[in-house]
């Protein structure tokens, strides 16, 4: 996800400021360090971090593979060549700083390579689930950047603002049997932490999310949390979609594409070539209670949702101080975070004298 202020902002209306519409990505960002979220967010301050390469990469391969997408071909080799002419299209805009031109030969290597990669892994199971969705519906099913949107119910907050529109994207749809599945292309798993390899909420997944809110554990996982927020707000969002589309009583599930994650690439240097493989994963079990699915039939979790319109609450009411979190996020967020020259905590913690 990324932190970059051009992630929609906060809808502010009238003397209040009132916040109407949130974007996941900030939500995830407030996870990470509420100080950061009103930096990159309310003030629009921009980042000094250099986290924009891998994330110009996703919009690269996203932008070509919907592009291919697009055709409605489900041949592997005529998708795979029209990927490749996407690609070959932006990639002669594309401004990226390189050092040498042997760098930018070698990424055009991994970014054909991961291409492949994907078209062989699930490109024409995509395609072909896309073909089926787009027979019963005349919507708007492929990308990038689908826009989808929830509405949450807050508890009682200062701003009184009943509900805020939480706003999250998916690359395109595809159909699995009855579900709907949204795809989202990012630059790597890493963030997920144990949802990449626990296959279910109940257990450590559960133990885990309740440990990060108490004060009492020492348990402080961001990217984790974040990544259960962020799905919360896309299988809603899907809902409401399906709905528009005219697609109900379907299911929805959110997988993820990681495609610029170094460790999934393997390089040849003698003989210049590069291999991909790509990781798909399923992030609707990981959040799915039983327990809430059982009174409510829907892909839901009570305990996630009832924290994520907190979180949201805290934003609404512009509660941005770190509180008793500062030790943990300033050991796990403050060394590779891009406003810390600017951030009053950060900024006092480094100027403190002893004694």
């Amino acid at each position: 996800m990324s932190d970059s202020p051009d992630t929609p902002t906060p809808t502010q209306t009238g003397s209040t400021a009132s916040i109407e519409r949130l974007h996941v990505d900030g939500l995830t960002t407030s996870v990470r360090c509420p100080r950061k979220y009103e930096l990159a967010h309310e003030h629009d301050l921009e980042s000094t971090s250099d986290e924009t390469a891998a994330e110009d990469r996703v919009d690269l391969l996203g932008g070509a593979l919907c592009a291919a997408l697009r055709t409605g071909d489900t041949d592997p080799d005529r998708l795979l060549d029209a990927a490749t002419t996407a690609l070959e299209e932006r990639w002669n805009d594309h401004d990226e700083r390189f050092h040498s031109r042997e760098q930018r030969r070698h990424v055009r290597r991994v970014l054909d390579a991961t291409l492949e990669a994907y078209v062989d892994r699930i490109g024409v199971e995509h395609a072909k689930g896309i073909d089926r969705l787009t027979s019963e519906t005349n919507g708007e099913v492929i990308g990038p950047t689908l826009p989808l949107s929830s509405r949450v119910s807050l508890p009682e907050s200062e701003a009184g603002d009943a509900s805020v529109t939480l706003e999250s994207t998916v690359d395109y749809l595809t159909a699995d049997g009855r579900s709907v599945v949204g795809v989202r292309f990012v630059p790597t798993l890493a963030p997920l932490g144990r949802l990449r390899y626990r296959p279910e909420w109940e257990g450590d997944i559960e133990a885990q999310f309740h440990d990060h809110f108490d004060p009492e554990a020492d348990v402080f996982e961001p990217g984790f949390v974040g990544s259960l927020f962020e799905t919360a707000a896309v299988v809603d969002g899907l809902r409401t979609r399906c709905q528009q589309l005219g697609l109900e009583n379907r299911t929805c599930r959110y997988v993820q594409i990681p495609v610029a994650d170094r460790s999934q690439t393997t390089v040849n240097w003698v003989q210049e070539s590069v291999d991909a493989s790509l990781e798909v994963h399923d992030l609707t079990d990981r959040y799915i209670d039983h327990h809430t699915y059982g009174m409510t039939h829907e892909h839901r979790n009570r305990a996630v949702d009832d924290r994520l319109a907190a979180a949201v609450a805290r934003i609404v009411d512009r509660k941005f101080e770190p509180e008793t979190r500062w030790e943990s996020i300033s050991s796990a967020s403050c060394p590779e975070c891009g406003y810390s020259v600017c951030c009053q905590e950060y900024l006092a913690s480094e100027v403190r004298f002893d004694g």
